[in-house]
């Protein structure tokens, strides 16, 4: 390859030539910039983490302070559920 390890920043023609080298540094965290004519036009990446959370990761969201106000603003709300997108 004719890029240099950790610069992140490969040509399309030599992304499609080591497709397979990228994806395995992009697993392993690292951010490759796709140039076209020698400008950036993508970016390969790992994928973001689970979106699922472990109880113990999260419990302490659920025992914080809750707003003082919001009884108050709560009884400013109308009610009635409604479409906001139906037609009027």
């Amino acid at each position: 390859m004719c890029y240099r390890r950790g610069v992140g920043e490969v040509g399309l023609r030599e992304m499609r030539q080591h497709a397979s080298e990228l994806v395995r540094r992009a697993q392993a965290g690292e951010q490759v910039t796709i140039t076209v004519a020698g400008r950036p036009a993508a970016v390969l990446g790992p994928v973001n983490s689970r979106a699922w959370r472990q109880w113990t990761e999260i419990a302490g969201i659920f025992t914080t302070a809750t707003d003082p106000d919001w009884e108050q603003d709560r009884g400013l709300l109308d009610d009635a559920v409604c479409d906001p997108w139906a037609s009027r």
